[in-house]
């Protein structure tokens, strides 16, 4: 066993569910070569921080008029802003248009394939790319909602480890470069590097 129940709700006290997201952390997680030790550590610390302790699986894109001016400048101006503020289905659909597989904002697939998860699975291509690696037989069925189920939810946060090659940073123990590979810069990287400290401490016990 990776991680128990206790050692789960004492790093992520706010979770819900936790014997569900033990459970599927203890089966999977090694399936990917995610073993005790940094690996471990990097990847309760990494998925800690994208889910808010593990009790947020979806982006919520509620923005303020200059909170989309200060993080979105590219797509959003004094000229259109007032359009979309406050409106989180609409900013998605601008944000995430023509790319990642998306369609453009008229379709909705902004929001729809809107980060998801715990490691925030974001855009059409890389939702289906996962579910056909892990469901073949039924993935034209699977839908986003699936990634904010505690199984689903880990074993799609476990393909992006893989994906990313992850696993070789974490045994440098190596929570910039891990941050930058999940994210593409150092969003959030006090809060990454302290709660990779606190499972160091308690696994490691």
């Amino acid at each position: 066993m990776l991680i128990t129940e206790k050692q789960f709700q004492t790093l992520f006290p706010r979770a819900k569910n936790a014997k569900q997201w033990v459970n599927a952390m203890n089966e999977l997680l090694p399936k990917y070569d995610i073993t005790a030790g940094p690996r471990l550590w990097m990847f309760l610390a990494q998925c800690g921080h994208e889910s808010g302790g593990f009790t947020a699986f979806q982006e919520n894109f509620n923005y303020s008029r200059d909170g989309l001016l200060r993080v979105f400048p590219k797509y959003f101006t004094r000229l259109n802003v007032d359009q979309y503020a406050r409106q989180p289905e609409k900013i998605a659909n601008r944000v995430y248009a023509n790319r990642m597989g998306n369609g453009d904002e008229a379709s909705g697939d902004g929001w729809k394939y809107r980060g998801a998860g715990i490691i925030q699975i974001t855009g059409r291509q890389n939702m289906e790319t996962f579910f056909k690696a892990f469901y073949p037989q039924t993935w034209q069925t699977c839908t986003p909602a699936m990634l904010l189920d505690p199984y689903t939810g880990i074993a799609a946060a476990c393909w992006f480890w893989q994906t990313r090659n992850l696993n070789r940073v974490s045994d440098r123990e190596d929570v910039e470069a891990a941050t930058r590979l999940i994210n593409g810069g150092t969003n959030g990287l006090d809060d990454r590097k302290n709660r990779y400290v606190a499972a160091k401490k308690l696994l490691s016990a």
